[in-house]
């Protein structure tokens, strides 16, 4: 009877303990399972990354969106840079008419806008200096006349010499004054007016004065410029390495009409406000058509010393880091994005880097490829 009752308590005995063992190895066997299939997660992800990489694109629907693509090809290219630019009066030719002693303004005989020739009067003024000077050179000139005719021997060296050194320095006064040898000779004008002439052919771009008003020395009355050559200055981004010598043609497009110019100076600093270099170009302007002041296009013609390899501007894009990329097609419909480096810009193309000749180059809807490679792809036979 007691070894009856024994074997069933055993029992339950062995099944009790093995319970939890069973129960820890299903435990352990659904976590590898579940590790297992967040690594097959992980790997559909990582398949998917990698397939984001690239996209494929039916020969419809590159059709439908204008998609083309070019064999990269290394060769010459010509092409022109624009820069802005604007006519100006040539610094070289020109004359800026100013007292050079503080005076009053009496009268005008020119205005603006009109041309002169050279020797014209321009404008007549009244200075107290030119008064004071005048009348010494008045008694210098007498005393001067004397002692000629009587001769040096007569007056001694000192005196003949003391008389002829003050009418040179009476004389030289007036003249640095800005008279010239014929006013200064003149016996008629009143004391103390001069007259400033036109030293220089050409127009009068500016006339900053009105008569009766007084104008210290220096004061810019008239500007006057012939203006058969002008300078037009063009202004390039500080960015653009370019190389243009003293003699460059450049294409002036003033209004509807294009005028041809070439480089005569070139600015080795860039502008504090603009951040642009100026290259200055001189422009004949024979029928007097341009004229001071008017904006400018300015076409640079350029051309590659040897072949290289460009795409146009609209083939690049910006990857996700920030580098510049073009979409190749590695294989038939398959494209795929390529960082590369870039170089000049040759007109609406730019030179690039680091893909080999042959390579076929989305060169027109570059923008839907990115587009399309950021979605993770679509299905092709769109769905």
């Amino acid at each position: 009877m007691n070894k009856l009752l024994i074997i069933p308590l055993i029992t339950v005995f062995i099944m009790s303990a093995t319970v939890p063992s069973i129960a820890y190895a299903e435990q352990g066997h659904n976590q590898q399972t579940e590790t297992h299939d967040e690594h097959a997660d992980n790997d559909e992800h990582g398949d998917e990354h990698e397939e984001s990489t690239g996209v494929t694109l039916s020969q419809q629907q590159q059709d439908l969106v204008n998609i083309k693509v070019e064999t990269l090809q290394a060769r010459n290219f010509n092409y022109s840079i624009y820069a802005p630019g604007e006519i100006q009066a040539n610094g070289y030719t020109s004359y800026l008419v100013s007292p050079r002693v503080d005076s009053v303004v009496m009268k005008r005989h020119k205005a603006l806008g009109d041309h002169v020739k050279k020797g014209e009067k321009l404008v007549t003024l009244f200075s107290e200096s030119v008064a004071e000077a005048q009348a010494t050179l008045k008694v210098n000139l007498a005393e001067w006349n004397r002692v000629k005719q009587l001769g040096r021997q007569a007056v001694g060296a000192s005196r003949f010499i003391k008389a002829q050194n003050n009418f040179e320095l009476s004389q030289a006064r007036l003249l640095s004054f800005g008279l010239s040898s014929q006013a200064i000779k003149q016996k008629s004008a009143a004391l103390g007016e001069y007259t400033l002439t036109a030293q220089i052919g050409g127009a009068i771009l500016t006339d900053d004065f009105q008569q009766g008003q007084r104008v210290e020395a220096g004061h810019a009355l008239m500007l006057l410029s012939d203006e058969s050559q002008l300078w037009v200055e063009a202004r390039i981004q500080a960015s653009i390495q370019l190389n243009l010598p003293v003699g460059t043609l450049a294409q002036v497009k003033v209004g509807g009409n294009y005028y041809s110019a070439t480089v005569s100076q070139e600015a080795h600093t860039i502008d504090e406000k603009t951040r642009t270099r100026v290259i200055r170009l001189l422009i004949d302007n024979p029928n007097d058509s341009l004229h001071p002041g008017e904006f400018a296009d300015v076409y640079f013609s350029m051309k590659t010393k040897k072949a290289v390899t460009a795409v146009p501007e609209n083939a690049l894009m910006r990857s996700a880091d920030g580098d510049w990329v073009v979409f190749v097609e590695s294989e038939h419909n398959q494209f795929a994005a390529v960082e590369v480096e870039l170089g000049r810009v040759l007109g609406e193309n730019r030179e690039i880097s680091g893909l080999k000749t042959g390579t076929k180059v989305v060169t027109t809807g570059a923008f839907f490829v990115a587009s399309e490679i950021a979605k993770g792809g679509f299905d092709p036979h769109g769905h």
